[in-house]
């Protein structure tokens, strides 16, 4: 298999459409029509050590949650003087190793890392880090993601019976009348049309000079934004009229309830905060997490983003969440929660991350089409801080 079949995989657990404006994502080294020489390693930070790591594996590509290139770079240089993340990259093109990072594409798909991370907050009978449990609520995301699925315009135009199947087998042709694995998707109802050519005109019905009336069909059909230009051309070339009547529609996009940035849960069985608190402990396998507010207060309502999630925090309060869990916020941007009255559990940036990632590997080799896929999870790639207790 190739590197662009690793592409396709990831493509299709985590579509690249669905990342933040401002992430960057996406194949970051190496080329998509080179074999994949080598297992794949899986890892939340692209480190030294992960790099050490993929060498002795052998590998032939790294998926790095986090993008090991994020800010625009002047240089990519090796040796003891140069940055460590300028190594990092340096290592890889030059070992032909492949870097893939999916981070907010993989955060807001569906069954990705937020629902992952989601699932702690629910009773777990069964914990394994590869089944997901039965949730006990509703689930859905605190921002949904904004899909057209290529259906940017609507196409109206009017036209007389007899010619509606022409006309819309040319602008399916042309790329109109897709809707998911449909084509040929249109809609038409009948009508009367009038009008009155002027003189030198040449209508497909009736006179110049003379008021006509016409039984017509509206017809109706999706279209992308691509394909418009082209639809558009080949309708006034198929529409018998002279002068065809065409109406074009911008469609807002459709919001999808299950995807996009965060998620929000409501509990069918209300918990306490200090419960929920030690469900996330246990789920995300740290010592201990930080809490904020009352820990015998009854929760029912939650909001989840991992990793650093206070750009989120708005959209947690206007969801009515009376708790916000993530990884990491600032202190006074825990203090801000707090005077809305929502409670804050933080769990860590990476821990709220890194369990995922045996969840990946087992998606990345069920869903690739092409044998030989091996993934490993990253024995080196760990949290960069340590809790002492004692």
């Amino acid at each position: 298999m190739t590197i662009q079949h690793l592409i396709e995989t990831m493509e299709r657990i985590a579509p690249t459409r669905l990342a933040e404006p401002w992430d960057n994502i996406g194949l970051l080294v190496g080329q998509p029509d080179e074999t994949l020489r080598g297992p794949v390693l899986l890892t939340i930070d692209l480190t030294e050590a992960v790099l050490d790591e993929a060498e002795r594996a052998s590998a032939g590509a790294i998926i790095a949650y986090h993008p090991p290139i994020f800010q625009p770079i002047k240089r990519i240089i090796g040796g003891e003087r140069a940055a460590s993340g300028e190594r990092v990259i340096y290592r890889a093109a030059r070992a032909g190793l492949a870097v893939y990072s999916p981070h907010t594409a993989l955060d807001a798909c569906e069954g990705g890392l937020t629902d992952w991370l989601a699932e702690g907050c629910f009773p777990r009978t069964h914990p394994t880090p590869t089944d997901r449990p039965a949730p006990g609520g509703d689930v859905r995301a605190l921002r949904p993601a904004l899909s057209a699925r290529g259906q940017d315009f609507k196409i109206v135009t009017f036209i007389p019976n007899q010619h509606v199947e022409p006309v819309r087998s040319a602008l399916a042709s042309a790329g109109a009348g897709i809707i998911g694995d449909y084509e040929l998707c249109s809609h038409n109802s009948p009508g009367n049309g009038t009008f009155r050519g002027k003189p030198g005109t040449n209508p497909a019905i009736g006179k110049a000079g003379v008021f006509e009336q016409a039984l017509e069909q509206r017809l109706e059909m999706v279209c992308s934004r691509r394909a418009l230009a082209l639809a558009l051309t080949t309708l006034r070339g198929f529409h018998p009229y002279q002068e065809p009547a065409i109406d074009v529609y911008e469609l807002s996009p459709l919001p999808e309830r299950a995807v996009g940035a965060g998620r929000r849960i409501t509990l069918d069985h209300p918990c306490s905060l200090k419960e929920l608190a030690s469900r996330i402990k246990h789920h995300i396998g740290v010592a201990a997490v930080q809490v904020a507010g009352d820990l015998d207060q009854m929760i029912h309502r939650i909001g989840v983003v991992p990793g650093a999630g206070a750009a989120l925090a708005d959209e947690a309060a206007a969801n009515e969440c009376q708790v916000f869990l993530t990884g990491e916020m600032k202190h006074h941007e825990v203090n801000a929660l707090l005077a809305r009255g929502i409670s804050v559990v933080l769990g860590g940036h990476t821990p709220t991350e890194r369990g995922y990632l045996p969840r990946l590997a087992a998606r990345l080799t069920t869903e690739c089409t092409e044998p030989g896929l091996t993934c490993l999870v990253s024995a080196a790639d760990r949290d960069p801080l340590t809790i002492i207790s004692s």
